[in-house]
């Protein structure tokens, strides 16, 4: 193989791979843009710049291609959220209210849909990072809870770090995010038994 024919294949490849997140990235708006099921494949073929035939060869049915939306924000989330300073609430309620400010809309959204099979796994992943991120964020405190209080406190930080409580906060109550903020910074800290 000459260097052009090496060069032709890696071009290829290269735009196969732009259209591919060109797809992905139109496909994640039409999920927060409304219900998933009024998304049309022509519709998001076409926010790519692509037919809905570029599209379904790359991913073979809207199943399909929601399932890899869904795990590209699970796989985006988890390096976010994992950033997240241990033993420092401010910081970890910043670690939150960034990843919520992003994606928490989709989150709320993606627990309407009626999920089942391999979808129906990435949401297990993602509760089950969310209480993992949990005890990384406040492990100091975990371990220093009596055992007969550890898996209360641990429960109590999993609601309140919650995205529903997030939800409630900034729409339902309307609280700014410097309220949403202090509220959760207030919360977290008198569960901790920490003095502000």
């Amino acid at each position: 193989m000459g260097p052009a024919r090496g060069y032709v294949k890696v071009a290829r490849a290269q735009a196969e791979e732009q259209t591919r997140e060109a797809l992905l990235a139109a496909a994640d708006e039409a999920f927060l843009a409304g219900p998933w099921e009024h998304a049309s494949l022509e519709a998001i073929a076409r926010a790519a710049g692509v037919t809905k035939q570029t599209l379904l060869r790359h991913f073979g049915s809207k199943d399909r291609l929601l399932e890899r939306v869904v795990l590209r924000a699970v796989e985006e989330v988890e390096k976010q959220r994992l950033s997240v300073p241990t033993n420092d609430i401010a910081g970890a309620v910043d670690n939150l209210l960034e990843h919520y400010e992003i994606r928490g809309g989709r989150a709320m959204r993606s627990s309407n849909l009626d999920l089942d099979g391999s979808l129906a796994d990435l949401g297990r992943r993602a509760r089950q990072f969310h209480y993992e991120w949990v005890e990384l964020a406040f492990g100091a405190w975990l371990k220093a809870a009596r055992p007969s209080e550890r898996r209360r406190l641990h429960a109590a930080l999993i609601a309140v770090c919650d995205v529903q409580a997030w939800w409630i906060l900034t729409h339902d109550l309307e609280l700014p995010r410097a309220e949403v903020r202090a509220t959760l910074i207030l919360t977290i800290t008198r569960l901790l038994g920490e003095d502000q």
